[in-house]
Parts: C-alpha cells; sequence; structure tokens
C-alpha cells in the first residue's frame, strides 16, 4: 500500500492554490517563524497587530505577496495561550502550513471534497472559525482543515454540500475573529479525524509528535509553493 504521505503528493503535479485571488507560485516567499527565527524573539508575540507588521515588512522587504511555511516547526508564539500551556500539555510543535494573506482572502479548495464539518473554536489562540472537508480518491478517504476564517464564512454551511477544485469554501478572518492572529490560513492535511467535528490539533506535543506527522502529512506534498 502506497504510504499516505506520498498518495497526498501524487494527488497533483503542479501549484495548486489554497487561496483565491491573483497569486501566482513565485508570489510566495517562505517565512521561519520557528524558535531560530530571531527576529521573532525580539518581537512582543502578545501582540498580533505587532505581528502583522512583522509579516507586512518581510512581504515588503522580499516583494512578495504571501508567505508560506510553518510545518513541524517548534514556536514559541504559543507561549501566550493557555490552549497550549496546561498542566498535563505544552503543545508548540506546529503541523499544519500557514499562508500569510490579506483579512477576508477569499479561500478555494485545492481539491474537490464535501463539507465534514465545521465550527467557531473561539478560545484565544485557537483555529476560531474553521472549515474540514472530506475527500475521496482512489478509495482513500482523507480530510483538509482551514482555520482562521471570518465568522461569516459559517453561515449557510450544511454538513454534505459539495465543492469543486478551485470553488470558493471561505474567506480569511481578521484578528477580531481569527483566535487573534495576524490574518493567515492554518491549512493541514488529516488521514484520520478520529471522530473529532469541526477541529483537529494543529499544535501538539514532542512526545506526541511521530504519530501526528504520519496521521498529517506536509500539506505543501500536496500545493507545492
Amino acid at each position: 500500500m502506497m504510504e499516505f504521505s506520498n498518495f497526498i503528493q501524487s494527488l497533483t503535479s503542479e501549484f495548486t492554490p489554497v487561496v483565491g485571488g491573483n497569486y501566482s507560485k513565485e508570489d510566495y516567499e517562505y517565512i521561519d517563524l520557528s524558535q531560530n527565527n530571531r527576529d521573532l524573539l525580539k518581537l512582543e508575540v502578545a501582540s498580533s497587530a505587532a505581528f502583522s507588521v512583522l509579516i507586512d515588512e518581510y512581504l515588503r522587504n522580499r516583494s512578495a505577496k504571501a508567505a508560506f511555511g510553518g510545518y513541524n516547526e517548534l514556536r514559541t508564539l504559543y507561549n501566550r495561550s493557555e490552549l497550549f500551556n496546561q498542566s498535563h500539555s505544552n503543545r508548540n510543535i506546529h503541523i499544519g502550513l500557514d499562508v500569510w494573506v490579506p483579512a477576508f482572502t477569499d479561500i478555494i479548495a485545492p481539491l474537490a471534497g464535501k463539507l465534514h464539518s465545521f465550527q467557531d473554536n473561539s478560545n484565544f489562540g485557537d483555529y476560531g472559525p474553521t472549515i474540514i472537508l472530506e475527500h475521496e480518491y482512489e478509495d482513500e478517504i482523507f480530510y483538509t482543515l482551514y482555520g482562521h476564517l471570518s465568522r461569516a464564512s459559517l453561515e449557510n454551511l450544511e454538513t454534505g454540500m459539495i465543492f469543486k477544485k478551485g470553488e470558493k469554501i471561505a474567506e480569511l478572518g481578521n484578528l477580531d475573529e481569527n483566535g487573534d492572529y495576524a490574518p493567515h490560513l492554518h491549512f493541514q492535511v488529516i488521514k484520520d479525524l478520529q471522530g473529532k467535528r469541526g477541529d483537529y490539533p494543529g499544535v501538539v506535543r514532542k512526545e506526541d509528535l511521530e504519530d501526528y506527522l504520519q496521521n498529517c502529512p506536509d500539506p505543501n506534498l500536496l500545493l507545492k509553493i
């Protein structure tokens, strides 16, 4: 049987956008938001406004329109939220792919699928409004998660709705509704949702990392940014 990561990689052969608008592959710039980023360590991470300035300056200095990165990245920025720092759970390794573009940018389906579930994960530092699509290709069922959306994106949704590849499914939220982050999409590929609906961990503990990396391969295997 083909490894799940290889299967995901085989689904597309070229750049496959997950944000709408006039973004080509050349418009994207990789950004490191790990603990190794010295500029980030100097930043007041509790301020989503300051984080937005950092992203904007980063893109402007590189003549880029969008930033991406973050898979399997150890981040200190989650220290600001109790959601990730509890007595039984210190989660700081990011297992999705972040795409940093302006608030209210259209989010589009990179693959055809149907709406599995959705909810507003409204805790400070959480996903905010979230959508999960279910996909079936070559008898393989898997899921994609879209976090940090606008609240308006959840209106008029119904489980089972069908979305074509490239069709708009949502728009990004601003910091007042997206869990208090600089505007960005958290995109994650998931083999087994383990019974969850409208939510799935996107930041995990080191102790659990290997299992999650198997269940959630690098989303860029699909997007090919």
